[in-house]
Parts: structure tokens; C-alpha cells; sequence
């Protein structure tokens, strides 16, 4: 079984979509770990704030099939197919890490964004402390500290979530 990391966000009726994708999650993937909740300014266009959370679950499924299930959590909650990249959505699901993989297909792992954005890097260090980055060979929670987070406003939100565990 393989350790992976996800990355949930959205920004058109995020708690309603955030829910739903959840739910969804777990009935692939299993019980769930959960961040807590974040909400932030929309990064890379001007839009309305996303809310955001990592998930960690276990899985036998190899990395492309993963995504595929992503993706198609996506699209069943809304997610345009070929929407733009920057653009408000009903959900974005990502695969951070998937244990210590380091590769460029199917997907890039681990995943840019979690050096760049507050909105990945401070969830993923709170349920994830101890665990190094492949290729930075620090922790999430080192790599959390020395973040410039004056660069993304971000704060964290109430979220309820009866089939998984918060750390609020």
C-alpha cells in the first residue's frame, strides 16, 4: 500500500464541493487524515478566496491511476474538462506525493506546488510534521517555518467533517 498526499481546493461553494469530494475520497480510497481547513486569496487570477486541505490516505492503486480517479472525482462534481488553469472551480484534487516517489509522469512528483504555495505547504506540514521531501531533504515542518508567508495571505477556517480526523 502506497502513502499519498492530496491536495483539495475550491472556490465556487467550496464547503458544499469540498464535502462532496471528501465523500468521494473516502469511498475509494478509505479513512481519511485531514489538515485542517484554510481559506486564501486566489492565486494567479482575480477570483473569489479558495478554501483549501491536504488528505492523506493509503492505496493500491499505482500513480496513474490515482489521477485518473482524481479526475474523475473532479468531473463528477462539476470540474469543467479543459477549463483554464487559473479559473474559479468546484474542485481541483491533486496528488502531492505518493510515498517517496520522485517522477515526471504520469504527473509530476512531488508535486511544485508544494514549495510555492502557503495553501498546499502549511496543511501538508501540520498533518505530515516529519516527513522529508524527496528532493529538498527537509521537513514539511522545516520547509513551513522558513516559508515567506508574507508572500500568500492564508488563515484557517471551521470545517466540519464527521468521517475523518482534523487537527484543529
Amino acid at each position: 500500500m502506497a502513502l499519498i498526499y492530496i491536495s483539495l481546493g475550491s472556490n465556487i461553494e467550496p464547503s458544499r464541493y469540498l464535502k462532496a469530494g471528501l465523500q468521494s475520497l473516502r469511498e475509494y480510497f478509505g479513512p481519511l487524515q485531514l489538515s485542517s481547513m484554510y481559506e486564501s486569496e486566489a492565486v494567479g487570477f482575480d477570483g473569489t478566496n479558495f478554501l483549501n486541505m491536504v488528505a492523506c490516505a493509503q492505496t493500491s492503486l499505482n500513480i496513474a491511476e490515482v489521477v485518473a480517479q482524481f479526475k474523475q472525482i473532479e468531473q463528477n462534481h462539476g470540474r469543467l474538462v479543459g477549463a483554464k488553469k487559473f479559473s474559479p472551480r468546484t474542485l481541483d484534487i491533486d496528488l502531492l506525493l505518493y510515498d517517496d516517489v520522485v517522477c515526471q509522469t504520469p504527473v509530476v512528483l512531488p508535486r511544485a506546488e508544494i514549495v510555492t504555495n502557503a495553501f498546499v505547504l502549511w496543511p501538508l506540514a501540520e498533518i505530515a510534521p516529519d516527513l522529508v521531501h524527496p528532493l529538498q531533504q527537509k521537513t514539511y515542518a522545516v520547509m513551513w517555518d522558513e516559508y515567506d508567508k508574507a508572500s500568500q495571505k492564508l488563515w484557517p477556517v471551521a470545517f466540519e467533517w464527521p468521517h475523518g480526523s482534523l487537527f484543529n
